[in-house]
Parts: C-alpha cells; sequence; structure tokens
C-alpha cells in the first residue's frame, strides 16, 4: 500500500508540473522529494504540500491519512507533510539510521518500488556499498529539475 500511494504521489506531483525524487526512509517508510527554486516561502510550500495530502486523503479515506496522532490513525499510512516547515529536518541521502542493522536512508529510482524485496530498511551499512558500486545515483539530476511551486 505504501508502494501505491508513493505512485500516487508522484502523479498529483508531475501533474503540477514538478519533478519527484524517490528515496527508501531506512525507518518505517518512503520519502518523497521535490526540487524546487527558491522562490517560495515555507508557509507557501507547507500549504501546497497540505493541500496535496488532503487530496489524496479525499481520494483514499480508508487507507491514507494525515493525523497526527498515531492512536488516532489505525492502521492507515500517515502522509507526512510536517518536514516541510522552519526548522523541520527530513533525513538526508545515504543518512545512517540509529536502528538495528544500520539501514541508511537511499535514493532509489521509480521502477524499484516494483521489487518486492524493497523496504524502508532494504539499504544497510552492510550492503549500500555494494548497490553503489553497481547502480549509478538516482538523483544526480536532483538540482537541474527544480522548477517554481505552483500557484
Amino acid at each position: 500500500q505504501i508502494k501505491k500511494t508513493a505512485k500516487q504521489i508522484k502523479k498529483k506531483l508531475e501533474a503540477y508540473g514538478l519533478t519527484p525524487f524517490l528515496m527508501t526512509s531506512g525507518s518505517k517508510g518512503l520519502h518523497i522529494t521535490t526540487p524546487l527554486t527558491q522562490t517560495a516561502t515555507f508557509d507557501k510550500v507547507r500549504a501546497f504540500t497540505k493541500k496535496i495530502a488532503e487530496e489524496l486523503v479525499e481520494e483514499n479515506p480508508k487507507t491514507l491519512t494525515v493525523e497526527i496522532r498515531k492512536e488516532k490513525r489505525g492502521t492507515k499510512i500517515f502522509i507526512d507533510t510536517l518536514r516541510n516547515q522552519w526548522a523541520q529536518l527530513g533525513v538526508a541521502p545515504y543518512s545512517a539510521r540509529a536502528k538495528e542493522g544500520a539501514p541508511i536512508a537511499t535514493p532509489i529510482e521509480w521502477s524499484e518500488l516494483s521489487n518486492s524485496k524493497l523496504n524502508p530498511q532494504a539499504y544497510t551499512i552492510k550492503n549500500i556499498f555494494r548497490r553503489l558500486s553497481r547502480k549509478k545515483n538516482p538523483w544526480k539530476d536532483f538540482y537541474k529539475k527544480a522548477h517554481a511551486l505552483p500557484e
């Protein structure tokens, strides 16, 4: 369901002319990041991401939520837009997470979502260098794909 939701978010962002990039979180989910030109304020970015998340929840009310409190979410997938504000940081690509096995937040290609073995902690300190030696960085052109936030 998380992979399906990621694809829905990708489609929605692309409809706004944005280029989303995907990363395993190294924890519990997937992170989707969209490079923006430095023209929008935190408030505008936060409002935009909140709008996208609310649209997705409206389209998928049985499986998605923007509810912050874990006990109120039930089994629904939380679409977290809270990193889109001042002093709230997302995890950086290739960061080791403070979890057993040292999972790594790893940039991936969208096509990798079809891999049934892919999970948020698929890449660790033990296997990340093998991946890096075999696969080019899927975020190589990240900054070249920056767009202004749509009105």
